[in-house]
């Protein structure tokens, strides 16, 4: 039967651009599902996001982070999250990826405990990238996923033991513009993990497990709140007990680490865990204190899990999990291995064992990595400090973490060579994004929409605040446009013309530009860029 036959009388249906219809993910019943959790639960997101603006504006007007005071009691009264899962207490190593199939089966397959299977900074959202996404987790739930690779003569399949499978939705700000509803387009959030949830879930409570999900870039303790709601929803209309699903929420935003009892709190229910998302936290620092000269950020590279407020952070995360009785999972190892260069690879893997090595013994229960490659090489870390499941029993009573220790300064200096290096990986990643890839290997790192967006915005944030550099100058719209017309043209020579145009480089750069030589600052790489993919 016709899609828009069968819901005309509520008037959803498909954007005219989409012509693929999938029918074994977007089936009738499915997309009532999707309606419904729209009508429910959308006109509040939207309510959500107006807060976020309003938020701004109060640190564009000088307003810093605080811990709320209306929260004070949740923060200091003795309380606990509801109990973990046999299949989640050992997390020590974590492997993520966007949900094309091979990599799917490859992070299942790669000795990792878990693997986040990831809808939202490692995917473009395409649609055919979202919707074969879907089928592919789908496949793999259901153990039928293989793939043959003609080429490499090499055939895929699961084996016996997999790692336990966790899906990370879009965050609330991204809409699914291809599936409407009175014209509205859906939340990316509720397509993701409304039919993630729809079809799986009856196999994964069959297999011994559940809908286990990864909660991205939450701002408030009210966006945890939301997402609890739409639990609870989703777990009475597909008649399952609530509780049945679990998150872990990304601490990825300044704000959020002023709330983590209070996000914790509101999904008590749900909650097995935070994670530490390193890179958007950066991205956030910049985003939110970016018009307060006070905060501004030297060169990424001179950001690291040891700067002050990165350390107060993580600390802090683990303190607050383990009171509460869940999972503070650590950062992710962005390294990837580097073909013929044995001393270049020793350098890379020496950094992740120290990185892995600070985590487990500051408390860490387990640890991100971005490639197979390291799955080992972060496990052996995690076994030789942490012989048990977790370290939840170890509660950090001496962690002492004040809203300044939060928001002190990082220290460092802000370079050509930094300016040149956040042209180079913005225009890369963007025009990799633009063609349906959001995970691209740049200067021997996966790069996804995180770390681009730290990119941009520092970008940004020094030719707003025109800093002096290493050299000297000064960083103002003349110099700006110089280097980055000389990296543009490095990526040209690189690509060759033919490529360049035809791979989207040039329209990468025209974004950049609109991001950085900009007055009003974007909230999201990927908000304009949508309309081209």
């Amino acid at each position: 039967m016709n899609f828009k036959e069968v819901y005309s009388d509520n008037l959803l249906n498909f954007s005219e651009e989409t012509t693929e219809r999938y029918p074994e993910i977007l089936t009738d019943e499915a997309m009532t599902f999707l309606s419904l959790l729209h009508e429910n639960f959308n006109p509040q997101r939207l309510v959500l996001l107006e807060n976020r603006k309003k938020q701004q504006a109060l640190f564009d007007a000088g307003a810093l982070p605080t811990f709320p005071a209306e929260t004070k009691n949740i923060r200091e009264s003795n309380w606990r999250a509801a109990a973990i899962p046999t299949d989640l207490l050992d997390r020590r190593v974590e492997i993520t990826g966007p949900v094309d199939r091979k990599m799917v089966i490859n992070a299942l397959n790669s000795g990792a405990k878990t693997f986040m299977a990831d809808f939202e900074d490692s995917t473009s959202p395409t649609w055919s990238n979202l919707m074969s996404g879907q089928q592919n987790l789908k496949d793999a739930v259901n153990k039928t996923i293989s793939l043959e690779d003609t080429v490499k003569n090499k055939k895929y399949s699961l084996k016996d033991k997999t790692a336990v499978l966790l899906v990370r939705p879009r965050g609330l700000h991204l809409s699914e513009k291809n599936i409407l509803v009175n014209g509205q387009p859906l939340s990316g959030s509720l397509v993701d993990f409304g039919l993630y949830a729809f079809h799986n879930h009856l196999e994964l409570i069959k297999n011994g497990t559940a809908p286990y999900f990864y909660l991205p870039k939450l701002e408030h303790y009210l966006e945890a709140r939301w997402w609890n709601e739409v639990f609870e929803f989703a777990q009475d209309y597909l008649g399952e007990q609530n509780g049945t699903f679990k998150a872990t929420v990304l601490i990825e935003t300044i704000t959020a680490s002023f709330q983590l009892d209070e996000i914790i709190y509101e999904l008590r229910d749900h909650i097995v865990g935070l994670n530490c998302g390193r890179w958007d936290y950066i991205f956030s620092y910049i985003k939110k204190l970016r018009n307060n000269p006070a905060f501004i950020v030297p060169n990424r590279d001179q950001v690291t899990m040891t700067s002050p407020f990165m350390s107060a952070y993580s600390q802090l995360v683990i303190q607050r999990c383990h009171k509460r009785c869940i999972h503070a999972i650590g950062g992710m190892a962005a390294q990837i291995p580097i073909k013929n260069d044995e001393a270049a690879n020793a350098i890379a893997f020496n950094k992740v064992i120290a990185d892995k090595e600070r985590e487990v013994k500051n408390g860490h229960d387990g640890t991100w990595v971005a490639h197979p490659d390291l799955v080992a090489l972060a496990m052996n870390v995690f076994d030789q400090h942490m012989p048990t499941k977790n370290q939840i029993h170890i509660k950090r009573e001496d962690i002492k973490v004040t809203e300044q220790d939060l928001l002190e300064t990082p220290k460092g200096t802000i370079t050509v060579e930094g300016i040149r290096k956040n042209i180079s990986i913005s225009v890369l990643y963007l025009a990799s994004w633009l063609n349906g890839q959001g995970a691209a290997a740049l200067h021997n790192l996966m790069e996804d929409a995180a770390t681009a967006e730290i990119s941009r915005s520092q970008l940004w944030q020094w030719l707003q605040n025109k800093v002096i550099l290493d050299n000297g100058k000064i960083l103002n719209e003349s110099y700006y446009h110089r280097l980055a017309m000389e990296e543009f043209e490095k990526i040209r020579n690189l690509v060759g013309d033919e490529n360049h145009e035809k791979q989207k480089y040039r329209l990468a750069e025209q974004l950049l530009d609109e991001l950085v030589v900009n007055d009003t600052f974007t909230e999201f790489l990927t908000l304009p860029g949508y309309k081209y993919i």
